[in-house]
């Protein structure tokens, strides 16, 4: 899961209550379908987008699986849509616990230079989504780094 730290980062997650979050604001399809894929207990990496060094910051856990985004029906939200009813929501969030911050950030530049990290999702070109999928081998080898 991506986030911009000046938005949400790693740091507003280590003060949140339980040091949980709902991962709510996603409001991409692909995304979306990433969250509500997710099971509880699985490990998720926490990545800091749109950042100065861009970076793996820390892991944290499902601890809720998917549910409907309650800012979908705000109208005071920015995330607030207007076709989402409660009937039918559009969105969806999990909720994380930080299960550990890392001592120090695993560089974009030393992933993409890591061995088995060459087909990465994160690491193509043009990848935007904020919610990505990995693999255990991807996990083990980022957690390796650290």
């Amino acid at each position: 899961m991506k986030s911009e730290p000046d938005v949400f980062g790693i740091d507003h997650l280590e003060r949140a209550p339980g040091r949980t979050t709902a991962w709510d604001g996603v409001r991409n399809y692909q995304a979306r379908n990433h969250m509500r894929a997710m099971r509880l207990g699985d490990g998720v990496l926490f990545y800091h987008s749109n950042a100065d060094p861009l970076a793996v910051v820390g892991s944290m856990v499902v601890t809720k699986e998917a549910y409907a985004d309650p800012t979908q029906f705000d109208p005071d939200s920015p995330y607030f849509d207007p076709k989402a009813t409660p009937d039918q929501p559009r969105w969806s969030l999990v909720e994380v616990t930080l299960e550990q911050r890392f001592a120090r950030p695993v560089l974009r530049e030393t992933l993409a230079a890591t061995p088995g990290l060459e087909s990465m999702e994160l690491l193509r070109r043009g990848s935007r989504l904020s919610v990505i999928p990995i693999t255990e081998s991807e996990w083990r080898i980022i957690h390796d780094l650290i």
